[in-house]
């Protein structure tokens, strides 16, 4: 299965790039070379080269389009994608359509971060936080 891509203006300098949902390495403005901020979803097929196979850590958010918390935590996350453009790929799993990701990581209550650095998750937060506490969960957990 090809990996979705989605269409990212670059904060730098506003040029439109296509960023892919899997690759190795950070993602980059086509013209001026900048970090892009980098926030794609993924489902059971794509979860792994989308997370497992990363070389940046990865924010994980499994989330539910019908869940109060999630939809007050998501604009939280989705900036963490622009302010941590370079350094941290955000990836989005709907936990209705990918029970096996669920599954496999045993969330029971959502939101759910998982913070995936080098293929494994290293830290996971339960529930929603205020942002300046989810931010400094996510500054705690990456590497300087």
């Amino acid at each position: 299965m090809a990996a979705a891509a989605s269409i990212v203006t670059c904060p730098s300098c506003g040029t439109r790039n296509r960023v892919p949902q899997a690759k190795r390495g950070r993602v980059r403005c086509a013209s001026c070379h900048a970090d892009l901020p980098w926030f794609v979803e993924a489902d059971d097929a794509t979860f792994h080269a989308a997370v497992v196979e990363s070389t940046l850590p990865v924010l994980v958010d499994v989330w539910a389009p019908w869940c109060g918390p999630c939809r007050m935590v998501s604009p939280v996350v989705e900036q963490f994608s622009r302010d941590f453009a370079g350094r941290l790929k955000v990836v989005k799993v709907n936990s209705d359509t990918s029970p096996r990701v669920s599954r496999a990581h045993g969330i029971q209550s959502i939101p759910t971060l998982l913070l995936y650095e080098g293929g494994r998750e290293v830290s996971r937060q339960v529930g929603a936080l205020p942002a300046a506490q989810l931010r400094g969960w996510v500054d705690a957990a990456l590497p300087a």
